[in-house]
C-alpha cells in the first residue's frame, strides 16, 4: 500500500482548501498557543465573537456539521470515495441530568441514521456524555456509593442498555470510546455486560482500548477468556490513546504508577500485539484499527493477507479521524478496504472542548502534524 499517494489522498481537495488545511496545521504546531486556548475561550466565550471564527476554521476542518442533517454534504463526499462514516456527537463536559438525557435521545438518533444509510456502518458513545465524571470517578476508586449515587448510576446503565437495544435492533454496532483511566474501570465494567448481553450471534457492543497504557494487552487477553467460557463475541476498537500529558501529570501529581507505556516504541508493539491477537481470533473478535499510523496500518494489511482474510472482510475495519490522514483513509478505501471516518458533530460552542483536546493530542504525537504538513506539501507541489 502506497501511503504516499497524495493525488488520490487530496483528488477532491482544491488548492485554497490545501493551503487552509496547511495554516491550520502550522497553528495546531504551536503548542504555547494550544495550551493557552482553553483559558482564553474560556474567557471570551460567553461574548460569541470566537465562534465564527471557529466554525471557519478548525470546526470545518474536523467536523461535519452542527447537526445529523448538516453532515449529508461530508458523508455523501467520503461516500464518492468509498469510506464510511461514523456520526460522533462531540459534546463534551456536560454535568446535568436533562442534558444526558438529550444525548440519549441525539445518540438514538444516530443508530436509526445508521440503519437508514449503507454508508454508515457504526454508531459510538462516550460515557461521560450520559454520567457524571465524578460518579464515574467515584466508581473507579471503589468507594461506597450512597443510595442516591446508587440511583443515579442505575439511569446511567439504562440508558447505555437502552443505546445498546436500540443497536442490537437495528443492527448497527456500538461503540463505547474509552476514557481517562481513572474512570475507565465501570466504562470497562458496562461494557463487558452489555457484550454479555447483546453479543451472543455477533459483535454488536465494542469497547475500546487504549494501547499506550501498559496493561491493555493482558486486559484484552483476559477478556478473550471470558467470552469462550461464556460464549458471546468481542468488538473492540483499538486506539494508541488520547491523554498522554494528563495521565502522566495526574500520576506524578498524586504519586501512583504511571499507566502510560515508558516509551513510543512500546506502545507501538502493544498496538501491533493487538492487531495479531485480533486476526488470530477472529472468529471471535470484530475489531476496528483506530490509527493514523501507517506502519501499523499496513502491518493490519499484512496479517489480513497472511490468515487469507478477504480485504473486505465485515469484522475488519480501518478508523481514521475527519480532516486528518486522508493519506490513509483514501488509499485504503481506493483499494476496497473496510475504512471510516470519525465525524464529530454538534454545535460549535459545545464541541470547542472536543476540538481544544484533538489540537492538544495531535501537539502531543510526536511528528502528527509535521506529518500532515509534509504531505500537503508534497501535493503542492506535485500540482505545480
Amino acid at each position: 500500500m502506497d501511503f504516499n499517494n497524495t493525488e488520490i489522498a487530496f483528488a477532491d481537495k482544491t488548492n485554497a482548501d490545501l493551503k487552509r488545511s496547511y495554516w491550520l496545521f502550522k497553528i495546531i504546531g504551536w503548542s504555547w498557543l494550544i495550551k493557552i486556548g482553553p483559558t482564553v475561550l474560556k474567557i471570551f466565550m460567553p461574548f460569541y465573537f470566537p465562534i465564527p471564527i471557529i466554525k471557519a476554521t478548525i470546526f470545518k476542518q474536523f467536523c461535519g456539521g452542527e447537526s445529523i442533517e448538516d453532515c449529508e454534504t461530508t458523508i455523501a463526499e467520503l461516500a464518492n470515495k468509498n469510506v464510511k462514516t461514523i456520526l460522533d456527537y462531540s459534546v463534551e463536559g456536560k454535568q446535568e441530568e436533562e442534558v444526558f438525557e438529550e444525548n440519549l435521545q441525539e445518540a438514538l438518533r444516530t443508530i436509526q441514521k445508521a440503519k437508514q444509510h449503507p454508508f454508515i456502518p457504526f454508531s459510538v458513545i462516550k460515557l461521560t456524555g450520559f454520567a457524571r465524571f465524578e460518579l464515574l470517578q467515584k466508581m473507579n476508586d471503589k468507594k461506597q456509593l450512597s443510595e442516591k449515587e446508587i440511583a443515579e448510576f442505575e439511569k446511567v446503565k439504562n440508558r447505555v442498555n437502552t443505546l445498546c437495544e436500540a443497536a442490537f435492533n437495528s443492527d448497527i454496532p456500538l461503540f463505547i470510546d474509552a476514557e481517562e483511566t481513572w474512570i475507565q474501570d465501570p466504562i470497562d465494567m458496562l461494557a463487558l455486560e452489555m457484550m454479555q448481553k447483546y453479543n451472543k450471534q455477533k459483535a454488536i457492543v465494542y469497547n475500546t482500548i487504549q494501547l499506550y497504557r501498559w496493561d491493555r494487552l493482558a486486559f484484552f487477553k483476559h477478556l478473550l477468556e471470558i467470552a469462550e467460557k461464556e460464549n458471546f463475541f468481542i468488538g473492540m476498537k483499538l486506539v494508541r490513546g488520547a491523554y498522554v500529558e494528563k495521565e502522566r501529570e495526574r500520576a506524578i501529581k498524586m504519586n501512583y504508577k504511571d499507566p502510560i507505556q515508558k516509551k513510543k516504541e512500546d506502545t507501538d508493539k502493544d498496538f501491533n500485539l493487538a492487531l495479531k491477537f485480533c486476526v488470530e481470533n477472529i472468529n471471535r473478535i470484530s475489531f476496528c484499527c483506530g490509527t493514523h499510523n501507517e506502519e501499523s496500518s499496513q502491518y493490519l494489511i499484512d496479517l489480513m493477507k497472511q490468515h487469507q482474510l478477504a480485504i473486505d472482510d465485515s469484522r475488519i475495519y480501518f478508523a481514521q479521524l475527519l480532516g486528518m490522514s486522508n493519506h490513509i483513509s483514501i488509499n485504503l478505501a481506493k483499494a476496497n478496504f473496510n475504512v471510516a471516518k470519525y465525524v464529530p458533530y454538534g454545535p460549535v460552542k459545545d464541541v470547542t472542548p472536543y476540538l481544544i483536546r484533538r489540537a492538544e493530542e495531535n501537539t502531543s504525537i510526536a511528528g502528527q502534524t509535521g506529518r500532515e504538513l509534509q504531505l500537503i506539501l508534497k501535493e503542492l507541489e506535485r500540482r505545480k
